[in-house]
């Protein structure tokens, strides 16, 4: 194999380790420049009473394999070092070391993400869909999470009106939640892009739909809150996506809740009173969007 697939089999190898965190494995590759180096300091150690006999050789070619079988399925993986890995999840804590998606991986830096709440009113879905329709005639990706209500809303308007949207899901890239999704999953995945973080068949749980919340901040160049209660994951989003620099755009339907209201006055947020004003703000963040060659890479992986 290749050095660029023996590394990425490398890093698939290193964090199925137990004992090593998946955002402690990334910081240990960046800092060595090698996933193959930091496996081989993990696994085969000699000097302890009980030696690791495991082949470094052994455990890349295993997961090589797996790499295969997950391409010849029609998943596309991708390692944090790669070219085409999301450069804009580079500057994030969250960053996942590896992405599953399906679709048409590409730069998506005019991205915009719309979320809201499963169980949302019919003023917020019309609110969403009109803001997802604006967004996808102005050439915006429409971002979500494939969620019931408003996340449905925003990607069924932007491929209705014929624009690109991406969904970040919370489980493994071969599972369909909610099962009422499946067909839109698949027809995004067509269209599209899905993408996840997460092992392929990797059940939801009650961790993964935050992490997908940071993912899909982070993917994002701003996050549109349309509706959200107190306990909503877009509450969490909105609040990450403070923490990694991005915009916030709430609407006049979420402020009724005091969780947005505090967050009214914070540098970084914009309150729009109606979709005309909500594009207008989105203008004005995009225009300050960096070109792709602006955001910093790893220089130390670009020989692979």
């Amino acid at each position: 194999m290749n050095r660029a697939t023996a590394e990425r089999a490398a890093l698939v190898a290193l964090l199925r380790q137990s004992d090593l965190s998946w955002s402690d494995a990334a910081h240990d590759v960046q800092e060595a420049g090698s996933a193959l180096g930091v496996l081989g300091r993990v696994v085969g150690r000699a000097d302890t009473l009980f030696p690791d006999t495991r082949s470094v050789d052994a455990l890349v070619e295993a997961a090589a394999g797996d790499l295969a079988a997950w391409e010849a399925g029609g998943i596309t993986v991708r390692a944090f070092f790669d070219d085409d890995h999301p450069t804009q999840l580079r500057d994030v804590r969250e960053m996942p070391p590896l992405l599953f998606t399906r679709g048409d991986l590409r730069p998506d830096l005019r991205a915009i993400a719309v979320v809201g709440s499963r169980e949302a009113s019919d003023r917020g879905l019309e609110i969403a869909g009109s803001v997802a329709t604006s967004l996808a005639r102005r050439d915006v990706t429409v971002v979500s999470g494939l969620a019931k209500g408003i996340d449905t809303a925003a990607h069924e308007a932007a491929l209705a009106a014929g624009g690109r949207t991406v969904a970040v899901i919370g489980t493994g890239i071969r599972r369909h939640y909610p099962a009422t999704n499946r067909a839109l999953q698949e027809h995004i995945a067509e269209v599209g892009l899905v993408i996840s973080q997460f092992w392929p068949d990797a059940a939801p749980t009650r961790q993964s739909f935050p992490m997908r919340n940071a993912v899909m901040s982070g993917y994002a160049a701003a996050t549109v809150v349309i509706e959200a209660g107190e306990r909503s994951g877009a509450r969490v989003q909105a609040r990450l996506a403070l923490q990694h620099g991005r915009p916030v755009v709430l609407t006049g339907q979420v402020m009724r809740h005091d969780w947005a209201r505090s967050f009214a006055d914070r540098p970084g947020v914009h309150v729009a009173r109606g979709t005309a004003e909500l594009v207008e703000a989105v203008d004005a963040i995009l225009d300050r969007v960096p070109a792709a060659a602006e955001l910093e890479g790893f220089p130390e992986f670009a020989s692979l």
